[in-house]
């Protein structure tokens, strides 16, 4: 199979060389894409660097800061029509550790004894699953934000919000790229739940998530309420939409 690894980019000067060095040496196979949404700080300039020294490196540049999910819909675009066979998504800043990115491939190939898989999630709330130098808070929102998922979109997924992933390029072109309109970072959830919804087989393998150690979070309070809200939406829309199915067939019945 051929593997490339999406990783967007914006103010990480301070970790693009480091993971990216990672990644290579992790999985020398895998190929790496950075979308870069014209970081002040020059990440995009050091990405063109390591990509003129390594062929399996390469870079989209992005105007304007879209959103997180805007640049992964961009470079999944640009994987889908360079042909590659598996395309994952992982953060630059080294909270998802390249040398676990195995287990996923092993999970989506069905070489760990476990079902092949449509998309893996490497998951921080399945047994095994750890994170790293958290506060509680943090880890009790995202444990809180989780279950609020599963309850209200009624999916048994324990770890949608997660970011290390890999999706089987047929899984891709089946959720439809173009009729994604998530920007942010409820974007996770958003494919994960488009994937149940479209009959895709959705595996989750444990991680052990480090907090980064250098540069700032992406993620805040705003931003977690913000895919919070999206995601209620969601819930209240399909509740209702299921509500009306159950009365039209009632009322067909009857």
């Amino acid at each position: 199979m051929r593997v490339i690894m999406v990783v967007p980019t914006y103010q990480e000067a301070d970790n693009i060389a480091w993971i990216l060095g990672r990644l290579r040496t992790a999985l020398p196979a895998v190929d790496v894409l950075v979308v870069d949404d014209n970081s002040p700080d020059g990440t995009g300039r050091i990405a063109d660097e390591i990509a003129a020294a390594d062929p399996q490196v390469q870079v989209l540049h992005r105007v304007n800061k879209g959103g997180l999910g805007a640049a992964y819909r961009h470079g999944f675009a640009h994987a889908l029509e360079a042909g590659y066979d598996v395309i994952g998504e992982m953060d630059a800043d080294g909270s998802h550790q390249p040398e676990q990115l195995h287990r996923l491939l092993a999970a989506i190939e069905g070489s760990d004894g476990g079902p092949a898989a449509d998309l893996v999630i490497g998951s921080r709330w399945v047994p095994g699953g750890t994170v790293v130098n958290w506060p509680r808070r943090r880890e009790a929102l995202s444990r809180g934000g989780n279950l609020y998922v599963r309850a209200l979109l009624g999916i048994s997924v324990k770890d949608a919000t997660a970011g290390f992933r890999l999706f089987r390029r047929e899984a891709l072109e089946k959720l439809d790229l173009a009729t994604v309109r998530s920007t942010g970072y409820v974007f996770q959830t958003d494919m994960v739940v488009r994937a149940l919804r479209a009959g895709l087989s959705v595996r989750e393998v444990p991680i052990e998530f480090v907090e980064r150690v250098r540069g700032d979070s992406k993620m805040s309070g705003k931003v977690a309420v913000e895919s919070l809200r999206r995601i209620t939406a969601w819930g209240l829309r399909e509740r209702r939409d299921q509500l009306r199915r159950m009365w039209s067939r009632s009322r067909s019945r009857g």
